[in-house]
């Protein structure tokens, strides 16, 4: 019999990578996901998986710590041929930009950026010949934002970063591309009040604001066959919002 390929999603416990972590699982790959903070929901995504008759396993890994990245190579799942990539991890302070101090940009650009070269530098060696990866960015890296900058300079790096990735890796067989969401229900909307969602929705020109689970679907394209001749492109799925 043969063994289900094995999808490592980073972040893959809560919001967006808990919805990829799920699609994954049904796609047909074992997954090994990551988490930083809580342990409970990377648990619960975990079950859900093993469940559905898949198998999954969560890790506690800050990607901005090498050591820990480090560690997270010779973990035994790492003996598998890793199929898919999914850097999703990151953190965003809402910090205006106008107040923004380098100890801001530097704590954002260690996790959200030097965090995926980290893991990227650990997991290549263990990547499946013809690989895919998807790099999880955001509409902000070419649109800017005032209330983060760090935020939105962290994912234009990251963005630029995988597309020249694409180029290194492709005569390898291997793709690369970014998913850059919009408006997504995730816990950074979380405080948002019932008007600020409802205005959300109206600047949307689909009205409405987009799930994981749309997120989800974008990623298990870009990691399919369907996908085959796609690679260094920079994805944006935010029903309309920002058309670059």
């Amino acid at each position: 019999m043969t063994s289900r390929p094995v999808a490592l999603v980073t972040g893959g416990g809560r919001g967006i990578g808990a919805a990829i972590s799920r699609r994954l699982a049904s796609d047909g790959y074992d997954v090994l996901l990551t988490y930083n903070t809580s342990s409970k929901p990377a648990e619960m995504v975990v079950d859900e998986i093993r469940s559905s008759g898949g198998d999954a396993l969560a890790i506690k890994v800050d990607c901005s710590d090498e050591g820990e990245v480090g560690l997270l190579g010779i973990h035994a799942w790492m003996n598998r041929t890793i199929q898919a990539l999914v850097l999703n991890h990151g953190r965003y302070d809402r910090v205006p930009a106008n107040e923004m101090e380098l100890s801001d940009l530097r704590r954002t650009m260690k996790t959200n950026f030097e965090g995926a070269v980290n893991v990227w530098k650990v997991v290549q060696p263990h990547l499946a010949s013809n690989a895919n990866i998807v790099v999880v960015g955001s509409q902000l890296a070419t649109r800017g934002s005032p209330h983060g900058a760090d935020y939105a300079a962290s994912k234009a790096a990251l963005s630029t970063w995988a597309r020249s990735l694409a180029l290194a890796v492709g005569p390898e067989g291997k793709r690369v591309n970014v998913l850059a969401p919009g408006y997504v229900d995730t816990d950074i909307l979380a405080g948002d009040s019932n008007e600020k969602r409802a205005q959300r929705e109206q600047e949307v020109p689909l009205k409405r604001i987009g799930t994981g689970d749309d997120m989800a679907s974008i990623v298990s394209f870009l990691l399919g066959e369907d996908a085959a001749y796609i690679t260094g492109a920079v994805l944006h799925a935010n029903g309309g919002l920002y058309l670059p």
